[in-house]
């Protein structure tokens, strides 16, 4: 079998002359005898290959697309799954592909909003790391070196095994994918305190067109920029991050303070924008979820109102946290009794929608979390929408069915002011209020749910970032803008989430991919700017 250098000098030698085309039959054969060819071990690689043939295809493809909506007949499928289990399986899967002139597809969670991780408009390969789940912590640097295949969830879990006081700064959803998190910067309830996933990214190991196996020092430092916020599918794949772990106290305190439109939630609410951002304190983050029920306290007919749930994460006890919030939110009311005292893991569980005591075992289980089909978007507020402005958002959540609508207002603040907008791909940092998360379901009443959100979308347009308009990447929006043909058409979706930063992601892609092998529908094309 040829060793590595062997292995690298083939990809140059194959792809000094035009790839031969093939039909996508026969390229589904030529590419499962090159896997054959090109793997140290034959036998290991096809027991982790897998066509539609397989018993296991289906249930291996639809266990990790976490949106329904693309979870049905009519989603395009992957002409065969690989799950790979050492690096060289990955070297010789896109070397393969390319070969053949197959796509290749990269999943780890499978949160994407639009499902471009596992379903291609071309004939592709679908690049499940499912088994890249290793976690190595050394308590002396507080570092871990963590697999890309890893959940959320199963990091925190595997880190409070080996420390009580040691966290990291991550998302709330315990089954999203470790790699596109960080890929798309990532943040969770101590970005406040922390800033984002990956400004707590110190290091990598990462497979680039060419099969090389890359770390920070030899990819170079704007690679290693542009895959932590950029979207880390657009240049390549990664085995595994080193990421920086956080002191937690032994104590965090987390609330959740529910008040309805009858209970004066929307004041709140209004107050809630200028307030939660603002706080002194770094170690607290208050956001707000905003759904419809329906209660017998309405004064509606169809007796449905607003809930406003106020949830935060208090890296302190109880006693230190009230004097704060009777000084700066004295109109949310807290008292003790709507604070509970846990470990940091203990309070992870709630963060997940998990009812209060779940162990942190159910982090484990990448199941736990039922799915939905749904549709997302997102946008970014500098200045506080007015009371009127906010009624409008009411009135039209109240449209729609009880629990069919969900909010996320997401406070930024604190130590996401101290970056600024080009320190990574990410660029909304300073002066950034909060972020709006906007979901529905689409189990029913499917196009009048879409235009639903598409009208919200656009109701929110005078409030939010203007110039461009921008939402997060990791809520992937691809009504913002597709197509990539020109720097016109790209720039379209892509200053929306990346602002000038677009501008230096062009040019990273161009030099480390430049035939765009990595792709996807609002991937980072290939252009001459």
């Amino acid at each position: 079998m040829p060793s590595f250098w062997l292995l690298s000098l083939a990809f140059l030698l194959l792809f000094s002359v035009s790839s031969q085309a093939f039909s996508t039959d026969g390229a589904v054969q030529i590419f499962i005898q090159c896997l054959s060819r090109t793997s140290f071990n034959s036998n290991a690689i096809s027991a982790v290959t897998y066509t539609p043939s397989n018993a296991s295809f289906t249930s291996i493809l639809n266990a990790r697309i976490d949106n329904l909506r693309f979870a049905t007949p009519e989603t395009p499928k992957p002409l065969l799954i690989v799950t790979p289990i050492q690096d060289s399986q990955i070297q010789s899967v896109i070397w393969c592909a390319r070969k053949t002139g197959l796509s290749i597809r990269i999943r780890g969670g499978g949160h994407d909003f639009e499902g471009q991780s596992y379903q291609a408009t071309e004939p592709f390969v679908l690049v499940d790391m499912i088994n890249y789940r290793s976690v190595d912590i050394d308590l002396t640097s507080s570092t871990a070196w963590v697999g890309a295949g890893l959940t959320l969830g199963e990091l925190y879990y595997r880190i409070s095994e080996k420390s009580s006081t040691l966290g990291f700064p991550a998302g709330l959803w315990s089954t999203v994918g470790v790699s596109g998190f960080i890929g798309g910067g990532g943040y969770g309830m101590m970005k406040r305190k922390y800033g984002l996933a990956a400004d707590n990214t110190l290091d990598v190991r990462f497979i680039d067109v060419n099969g090389r196996i890359l770390n920070r020092r030899s990819m170079g430092e704007d690679l290693f920029w542009a895959i932590r916020g950029g979207g880390v599918s657009s240049f390549g794949i990664v085995v595994s991050w080193r990421i920086q772990l956080v002191p937690v106290p032994n104590i965090v305190t987390r609330f959740g303070v529910t008040r309805t439109l009858e209970q004066n939630g929307a004041e709140l609410f209004r107050r809630w924008q200028t307030i939660a951002p603002n706080f002194g304190e770094r170690d607290l983050d208050v956001r707000c979820i905003v759904d419809n029920i329906q209660t017998a306290t309405s004064t509606r007919e169809d007796k449905k109102t607003i809930r406003f749930i106020f949830q935060s994460l208090y890296l302190g006890p109880i006693d230190t946290l009230l004097p704060i919030m009777q000084t700066c939110f004295p109109e949310l009311g807290l008292v003790k009794e709507d604070c509970i005292e846990s470990s940091w893991i203990e309070s992870a569980p709630y963060f997940s929608n998990f009812s209060q005591g779940t162990p942190p075992e159910i982090l484990l289980n990448r199941n736990a979390i039922p799915r939905y089909p749904s549709k997302g978007k997102s946008s970014f507020v500098r200045v506080p929408i007015s009371a009127e402005g906010l009624k409008g958002v009411w009135d039209r959540i109240l449209q729609l069915p009880s629990g069919t609508v969900l909010i996320q207002y997401t406070p930024f603040g604190g130590k996401m002011n101290d970056f600024s907008e080009t320190s990574l791909p990410f660029p909304h940092r300073p002066g950034i209020l909060y972020m709006i998360n906007m979901g529905v379901t689409l189990d029913n009443d499917v196009t009048e749910r879409l235009q639903w959100i598409n009208d919200l979308f656009d109701y929110y347009a005078p409030f939010v970032t203007l110039n461009p308009r921008t939402s997060f990447v990791s809520y992937l929006d691809l009504d913002i803008g597709q197509g990539s043909r020109t720097y016109a058409e790209a720039s379209v979706w892509g200053k929306k989430y990346f602002g000038n930063n677009f501008d230096r992601l062009l040019k990273v892609k161009a030099a480390v991919d430049p035939t765009n092998f990595f792709r996807h529908g609002q991937s980072i094309p290939v252009l001459s700017i």
